[in-house]
């Protein structure tokens, strides 16, 4: 699991094309500070696995590779990236630390398109204070997002200004702007999004209350009378 906040951005070193799967090289310092073969980290709001073996992570480069497969590629942004892209990284959450963003998991549920970039106002010496980015949305997810409730993009959770039903906006601090991919992202270009994942439960709850050929479970008002028998006590007594 994740929460959406950012640690580093890092940059995609190489991309080794390995049959329909590819083998992704990343530096991150911060990231790779500590890392371990097996751990997770989120690379553009998707979770990775390392792969480097002990010998690899010993040598102090501030890059690890990671496996992505096909299915990844299909359904995420990152069959996209090429050397020198930039990405969003974090580690996987410890627990006990603090929870900033949302609960992340890092399976990215589909794709989204930035469609608009609206500057907001400026202060005194002209810095752009935030800024208001418009996103398509799949129908598919589109059910899951409510104002002011969370979203995963590119791996940075964000809070929904407007919910519509084919797109959405969100409002992004200096702060986001400068240290995620956001703050370069073009027109056109695509990003990962995961909706909240506490939704998708509700709606599956929801949802078994009126499945079909569920059992059904008598009333108990209309249960038959039982007789009352004997019951043993630790002696063998009957009472």
């Amino acid at each position: 699991m994740f929460t959406g906040i950012i640690e580093e951005l890092g940059e995609v070193v190489s991309i080794e094309e390995i049959g329909d799967s590819s083998r992704i090289r990343l530096r991150g310092p911060v990231v790779r500070d500590g890392a371990r073969h097996g751990d997770s980290i989120a690379v553009n709001g998707v979770c990775l696995t390392v792969v480097d073996t002990p010998e690899q992570l010993a040598a102090e480069t501030g890059e690890f590779s990671a496996d992505v497969m096909a299915e990844t590629l299909h359904r995420s942004s990152l069959g996209e990236l090429k050397p020198g892209s930039p990405v969003n990284l974090e580690r996987a959450m410890a627990l006990g630390a603090r929870l900033g963003g949302h609960l992340v998991q890092g399976h990215v549920d589909a794709t989204g398109r930035l469609l608009s970039r609206e500057p907001g106002e400026r202060d005194a010496d002209g810095n752009l204070r935030w800024e208001v980015l418009r996103f398509s949305l799949p129908e598919s997810i589109s059910r899951y997002l409510v104002e002011k409730g969370s979203i995963t993009v590119d791996g940075v959770s964000l809070t929904v200004v407007e919910a519509a039903r084919d797109s959405f906006t969100v409002s992004l601090i200096p702060a986001t702007l400068a240290l995620t991919t956001l703050g370069a992202k073009a027109l056109g270009e695509s990003v990962n999004l995961e909706v909240d994942v506490l939704a998708k439960y509700v709606e599956r709850l929801l949802e078994s209350r009126t499945l079909p050929n569920l059992p059904n479970i008598p009333n108990p008002t209309n249960l038959p009378n039982i007789p009352n028998l004997p019951v043993s006590d630790s002696t063998g007594e009957s009472k």
